[in-house]
Order: structure tokens, then sequence, then C-alpha cells
């Protein structure tokens, strides 16, 4: 009962960031087919067991660790290179900037004179 009002919890929680526009369309499906997989795992928990049974995995808990944490370094590792290419786009952007404002202080420069 607890992991189902959990599971719903956080699909409600995924649900109202997207209303609110806080959780972006890149991601959104992404976290939605993590909650909605939360909710049919818990609902049907004997579909973990079956999977763990396929795969080899004696403790079906031990399968979902091991999903959610890849899950979370895809995740790190994703959110590593947005950061890099958002540094390199802001440095950029400053560059440019600069370059305008020294344009601007030139030209003001030469109307004075």
């Amino acid at each position: 009962m607890i992991a189902l009002v959990g599971s719903l919890l956080i699909l409600t929680g995924i649900v109202e960031l997207l209303r609110r526009r806080q959780l972006g369309e890149k991601y959104a499906v992404l976290w939605l087919v993590v909650g909605i997989l939360l909710l049919i795992f818990t609902v049907f928990p004997g579909l973990l067991t079956a999977l763990a049974d396929l795969l080899g995995v004696v403790v079906p808990t031990n399968l979902m660790f091991f999903v959610g944490i890849l899950f979370l370094v895809g995740v790190v590792l994703h959110l590593s290179w947005e950061v890099s290419r958002l540094e390199n786009e802001t440095r950029k952007l400053a560059e440019d900037l600069a370059i305008l404002q020294l344009e601007v202080a030139e030209q003001k420069r030469e109307k004075s004179e």
C-alpha cells in the first residue's frame, strides 16, 4: 500500500511539474515513463519477479536497484554533457558581447571626434 501511494505521489509530482512548465518537454516523456513503470511494478509485483527470473537475477529488488543505478548514471552523464554544452555557449556569447561592446565604444569615440 505504501509503495502504491509513493508511486502515485511521484507520478502526480511529475505531472504537476509538467503542468507548471518546470520540467522541460525534453525530459517529460522520460520521467513519465519512469513514473508509469514504477506504478506498474507496484500494482503488479509479479512482473518484477518474472523479469528478474528471466534475467537470472536471484533477488528482484537487486534488479530494480541495478536498473535504477544505470538510469541515474545515464541521467548524470546527459546532464554533464548539457552543462558542458551550455558552458561553451555561454563563453561564446560572452566573447560576442565583448566584441559588440568594443565596437559600440569605438563608434562613440568616432562620433565624438
